[in-house]
């Protein structure tokens, strides 16, 4: 048994000699070791962002010549206030209007803005009883409500109340009659002025004004 292997080492031993060992063979110039993925994959790219300029900005409202407010609230002036000593009723001798509508009106005769200090509405342009408070009220302005020669303190220091409507044709809504007497009552208190130093417009200078349908004793019983 020891023949037949000695025999076969013997063989590859010559055969090794002969040259039939495998050749190793260093490549010249390899390339650079490649470190990512085998494997390539293809990807979908994120689609492009879409540009959507930017919603221009809503105008400005235009300045209201009147804030609108049902409550005592606002119509408390916010800074430094002025003596007020008197308070002026109104009627607009109009069917119809607002504190803007009459803005326009004065500025047309030349006036710097609305001349009431507080607008009535009666449902048409404004609500029925709806206060406008107007600009000159917030900026404790005198008033351009109530000229009378040699008796400038009836604008200077006297309130403007306009009641939207004509009062010798109609008569003021129960409406802006409450809410009149609200007014009244929250400057009469505020201000300290007296029932003697609350006027209707004719009660100061010739005017009909605030129409001879306006009801004195109504509003007096309201306070």
């Amino acid at each position: 048994m020891r023949k037949p292997l000695a025999a076969l080492v013997s063989l590859g031993l010559l055969a090794w000699a002969c040259g039939c060992q495998k050749q190793v063979r260093l490549v010249e110039n390899p390339p650079p070791p490649y470190f990512g993925p085998r494997t390539v994959a293809t990807l979908t790219p994120p689609p492009s962002p879409v540009y959507r300029p930017a919603p221009a900005p809503a105008p400005a409202p235009a300045p209201s010549a009147g804030r609108a407010s049902w409550g005592e609230a606002a119509w408390i002036p916010g800074g430094a206030e002025r003596a007020w000593q008197f308070i002026v009723v109104h009627h607009s001798a109009t069917p119809t209007g607002s504190a803007d509508q009459f803005d326009r009106m004065h500025k047309a005769k030349g006036w710097d803005e609305l001349g009431y200090h507080f607008v009535i509405g009666n449902g048409t342009l404004s609500g029925n009883g709806e206060v406008e408070v107007g600009s000159r009220w917030v900026k404790q302005k005198h008033g351009a409500h109530t000229k009378v020669a040699g008796h400038p303190e009836y604008n200077d220091l006297g309130i403007g109340i306009c009641l939207v409507g004509n009062f010798d044709i109609t008569r003021p809504s129960e409406a802006q009659m409450d809410s009149l007497a609200r007014v009244v009552r929250c400057v009469m208190n505020r201000y300290g002025i007296s029932r003697s130093h609350i006027y209707g417009h004719g009660q100061l200078k010739p005017t009909d004004c605030p129409g001879r349908n306006f009801s004195y004793n109504d509003l007096f019983r309201r306070l």
